[in-house]
């Protein structure tokens, strides 16, 4: 998998993607395949790129080399009109929830539907329901968003998410800023929703403890590289030092505990060094 070649087993397929900030090299030729049906998550130190991968697969971004195909289309090859039509298949469940502040809940997932489709407003009511209910907000549906516990939020803007029947959804970052319940129920509902809709789910996360529950398949990046990848028991299993501290959560290792310095005595005694 690590080659990502296309194939029937493939909704995204990334290949030797090369992207940079200015002089920065955020991801250095990295190939990866995301399989239908599954749950993949994409994990790594903070600062590592994940959620810049979310936007290269959306066609937020565009790579300097390599290619992004998302149901065996070239995202960065497609016309205005053909992308936008793609996105329209894929779900996206910001790290903040990002809610219209001035609607509430039912108009809040009303909002694609209304937006994109030309259903009657008695079918628009029965697809909001149906996905308030699938959250278990149906109840909800008055309420405001500054209403809202925080885990409430990220249901309703994953019932938002589903709106459109997407084929994949992609999550920045889901379990941020969530208390042990609502974490709990974001887990389950991740996973149910996936099963049930038959979607394609990408997480993009540092929990390591919730996305191994749920993850059928795992990469981790560092550094601009993929150091690590397989089910979520070969990488507990792996040897791999990136991924151990990682995954256990490691202060220092691969990636140190201390920014690079003069050394410290020398620091602390003003001693100026040169070339």
């Amino acid at each position: 998998m690590a080659n990502a070649a296309r194939s029937t087993q493939a909704l995204v397929c990334i290949r030797n993607l090369t992207f940079l900030r200015g002089q920065r090299k955020i991801f250095d030729d990295i190939s990866l395949a995301i399989e239908r049906g599954k749950i993949t998550a994409i994990m790594g130190p903070s600062g590592t790129g994940k959620t810049t991968l979310l936007k290269l697969i959306g066609g937020q971004l565009a790579p300097n080399q390599g290619s992004v195909f998302v149901d065996d289309q070239n995202v960065h090859q497609l016309k205005n009109r053909e992308l936008y039509t793609l996105r329209k298949r894929i779900g996206m469940l910001f790290q903040s929830g990002a809610l219209l502040t001035d609607m509430n809940v039912f108009d809040n997932v009303a909002f694609p539907l209304r937006e994109h489709t030309h259903l009657p407003e008695s079918m628009i009511r029965s697809l909001v329901l149906m996905k308030l209910n699938a959250v278990g907000l149906r109840g909800a549906r008055e309420l405001m968003p500054n209403e809202l516990s925080g885990g409430m939020a990220r249901r309703v803007a994953l019932a938002r998410a589903i709106a459109l029947d997407p084929m994949m959804i992609l999550y920045d970052e889901p379990f941020t800023g969530q208390d042990p319940i609502s974490m709990g129920v974001l887990v389950h509902l991740i996973k149910s929703l996936n099963a049930t809709l038959g979607l394609t789910s990408v997480i993009v996360s540092h929990d390591v403890q919730e996305t191994a529950a749920i993850a059928d398949y795992i990469y981790v990046l560092s550094e601009g590289k993929i150091v690590g990848q397989g089910t979520p028991q070969q990488l507990a299993d792996s040897d791999s030092p990136w991924v151990s501290q990682f995954i256990k959560g490691e202060a220092d290792g691969p990636v140190p505990y201390h920014y690079p310095a003069n050394d410290y005595l020398d620091d602390l005694l003003c001693v100026r060094r040169y070339p």
